[in-house]
This record gives structure tokens, C-alpha cells and sequence, in this order.
């Protein structure tokens, strides 16, 4: 199905943070390294030799080589980007053990922004996000330390610990009047990555927490379970996308490709022949061609816009709610000989139609934002003939018919439901 290009696709998960998503993982040699036309900076190497020196033999006071060297290359991927880094042997195990959605940690993806660290999204139901984090907050204090020029696997160094133990996190947040702290209890993060449920009697829901190696056919599982559950046929889906930060590239592609009947899903393009890829779809369509509504975020990166932008773009459904994160860089793991590695940006993702994720992200084709729909206050409400003793029941009763959607507490995805009833409603109208 896919021209991949040996390289294989991991989600890198690491000690319990997320820091990167749709990671192509390619082992590269000493030998290979070397083999390039790279020409050698002789004066710029000079100066370093010289500076090097000058701070060995004058810095107040003594200093390992270690300790420089290490500053040296964290400094030269700093001036990169975010997602390029420096990996020490222990960092590199864990980065490949921990694929399995299940870790130690938090459950946020961050990245850096204006020299702090940004969250990019809390996972749902993991311990950032029961504790309040949001997509966007800034953290500018871990335990009363600040984080200000940072690297990101400093950080994620500092918010590692055994599960149970607990963080201070200290957040700017658009709306907070001063920082606010947040205290939270590190924990083993399992993640299921797919829930599925009906919203009317025609309309299921499929939300993705996060692609996983597994995403793709559970995504179909929930869909095969939903067209039993609606007697009068599935006619419509809300592909749920909020705040998901990403995962497994391939997973990304499997989803899209339960959807859409054939052309590109996406394609990456890099400086090297080896960062290029293109991933392109089968021919079946799960949903029999019934309309899709994918709800999207600031909290919706990498993974979740190769699906957003490939739905968009292959006019397969519809995108609601706001701009996504543009997280559209693919990082490749080089391993090193000394057993560490380099998370190095090599290519970026552009959607079937070329459009450029990165920084700019997928922008909906209809905006709605979050509303919180607030209850009214006591004192104020007015008395309602359910309120009096002894009302008659209506003819629903107190049965499951009678209570009120849960949707219709989610404004965005109320939303979604309204734009699915719409374009059923006028397919069956042209079909009769």
C-alpha cells in the first residue's frame, strides 16, 4: 500500500511526556556519515578550538569536557528548531522501548515556544489532563525552577520521575490574570487509543485519543460496531480529533485510508532522497461513502492533521472547529557510535494537494470554537412544572429516552451533529 523507503515509523513516547510524533527511525553508520561532499569549516572550527581552549584554561573555575562538548552540541541543535536534540544512550532506550501506549509521566506533547515550554496537547483522561492543562499553556516553572531557555529533553528530564511522586508546574495561560501552579501526580499512563459511541439514532461518534500501532483497526472495530448499533443504518460519523497530539505515521495513514478510495494521503519531501515518501490509499471505503465531520483543534498535531488535510483535500469530509497546531516535520533517530543518537528534522509532511503542514497547520472548513455552556444560577432559575411534587410524567417517563444528549453539553460537536443532519437530510432529499 505504502512506498515507505526503509525507513521504519515510530511514535516516540518519552518518559511519560510527549515530544515528538510521526518519527521515522533510521540507524546510520560512522562510515555513512562520512561519505558525504559536507565541506569542512576550517576557520569556524579554529575559533571553536579557540574559545574551547580559552574556557578550559581561564573560566573561574574548572570545567569537564564533557560538560562542554555536550553545551557545544545542544547549542548547535538549538539554533535548529524545536524537535532537534542530542539523545544520551539512556534517553535513546527509552525513547524505543516506550511505543506501546502504555508509560510513566504526565500525558502531555510539548514542544518550546519564545523560550519556554509549550504544551501542545494533554491526553485525555491522563493526569495533565484531569489536573486542568490545556493546549497552548505555557509552562515557565517546573518545581519553582524556571524553564526559560530550556532545551525540550531538559525539561522532559525535569518532569520524568517514578509514578506517584508528585510535579509542580507552574502555567501562563491567555485569560489567567497571573501564573497558576498545578500540582500533578505522576502516574502510569494507558492510553486507549479509540472510543466509539452513537449520538442519535443515525449519527455515531469516533473519537481517537492518539494513533497507536493498533489505531487503524480499531478505528474500522468501532465502525463495524456502530453500523450494528444503528437499526436504521449509520448515516453519518464525527471523527473526533481534539486534542490529539499525534502518534504513529502509519496509523495516520490507516485511518485516512478506512475513509477515502484512492489518490495520496500524504507525502513527505527532504533534503535527501531518503526523506522522501509517498503514502496512498486502497480502494475500499468503510463507510460505504457516508459523510464525515472531523472535528480539529489547536490541540490537533502531526498525525491527526495528515488526517485532517487528507479528508480536506480529497473532498472525503468535512473539517470543523479551529486551526490546528502545524506540527509537520518529520524527525529522524540517527543512532551514534557512542551509543546516544540525534533526533535531527529531516523532511516535511504536505498533504495530497501540497499544502505544507508545518507552522501553519490545517485550517477548518467551518469554525467553531468552544463555548462552555454554563448552568444557570438557582436563585435565578424559574420554576418549571418538573419542579413541582407530584407532577404527571410526560409520555417518554424517566426512561433512557428522556435524558438529555450528552452532546448537546459539547458545543463543537453539537455542531458536528447539526452538519451531519443537514447533509443526510439533503442526500436523501436528491436521492428521491
Amino acid at each position: 500500500m505504502h512506498s515507505r523507503q526503509r525507513l521504519q515509523t515510530l511514535f516516540i513516547l518519552f518518559l511519560g511526556i510527549l515530544i515528538g510524533v510521526g518519527i521515522t527511525v533510521e540507524r546510520i553508520s560512522q562510515a555513512e556519515r562520512g561519505q558525504g561532499e559536507t565541506s569542512i569549516p576550517y576557520d569556524q572550527l579554529q575559533e571553536f578550538s579557540e574559545v574551547y581552549s580559552t574556557i578550559k584554561d581561564k573560566y573561574v573555575e574548572e570545567v569537564s569536557d564533557d560538560k562542554l562538548m555536550k553545551g557545544a552540541i545542544d547549542g548547535m541543535l538549538a539554533e535548529l528548531d524545536p524537535h532537534s536534540s542530542y539523545l544520551t544512550p539512556d534517553m535513546l532506550k527509552e525513547m524505543q522501548v516506550e511505543t506501546e501506549g502504555k508509560f510513566g509521566g504526565l500525558g502531555i506533547e510539548v514542544t518550546t515556544e519564545d523560550g519556554f515550554i509549550k504544551v501542545v496537547s494533554p491526553i485525555e483522561g491522563t493526569p495533565a489532563d484531569k489536573a486542568g492543562l490545556e493546549a497552548e499553556d505555557l509552562i515557565v516553572r517546573i518545581d519553582e525552577e524556571p524553564t526559560k531557555d530550556l532545551t525540550l529533553m531538559e525539561a522532559v528530564k525535569r518532569m520524568r520521575g517514578e509514578p506517584g511522586t508528585d510535579i509542580l508546574l507552574t502555567v501562563v495561560r491567555e485569560g489567567f490574570e497571573e501564573p497558576r501552579e498545578f500540582t500533578i501526580t505522576r502516574d502510569i499512563i494507558r492510553i486507549e487509543s479509540v472510543k466509539s459511541r452513537m449520538l442519535t439514532d443515525r449519527i455515531g461518534l469516533v473519537r481517537i485519543i492518539q494513533f497507536q500501532e493498533d489505531t487503524g483497526a480499531k478505528v474500522r472495530d468501532a465502525i463495524t460496531q456502530l453500523k450494528g448499533e444503528a437499526e436504521a443504518g449509520l448515516g453519518g460519523v464525527v471523527l473526533d480529533l481534539r486534542n490529539n497530539p499525534g502518534g504513529v505515521l502509519s496509523a495516520a495513514v490507516e485511518v485516512a485510508d478506512a475513509f477515502v478510495t484512492g489518490g495520496k494521503i500524504v507525502y513527505t519531501e527532504g533534503r535527501v532522497g531518503s526523506s522522501d515518501m509517498t503514502l496512498r490509499a486502497n480502494a475500499d471505503d468503510v463507510l460505504d461513502g457516508a459523510p464525515i465531520v472531523a472535528l480539529v483543534n489547536g490541540g490537533s498535531a502531526s498525525a491527526s492533521e495528515i488526517v485532517a488535510g487528507a479528508l480536506q483535500d480529497l473532498d472525503r469530509g468535512i473539517v470543523m472547529g479551529t486551526s490546528t497546531f502545524g506540527k509537520g516535520s518529520v524527525q529522524s533517530i540517527m543512532e551514534m557510535e557512542s551509543g546516544g543518537g540525534l533526533k535531527l528534522t529531516t523532511a516535511r509532511y504536505f498533504t495530497p494537494k501540497g499544502r505544507s503542514i508545518q507552522a501553519e497547520g490545517i485550517a477548518p472548513d467551518i469554525v467553531a470554537r468552544a463555548l462552555e455552556v454554563k448552568q444557570p444560577d438557582k436563585e435565578a432559575e424559574r420554576i418549571k412544572e418538573q419542579d413541582l411534587p407530584g407532577h404527571l410524567q410526560g409520555d417518554g417517563g424517566d426512561g433512557e429516552n428522556s435524558k438529555r444528549p450528552s452532546y448537546l453539553d459539547d458545543y463543537q460537536l453539537n455542531q458536528a451533529v447539526n452538519l451531519l443532519r443537514g447533509i443526510m437530510l439533503v442526500g436523501a432529499k436528491q436521492a428521491s
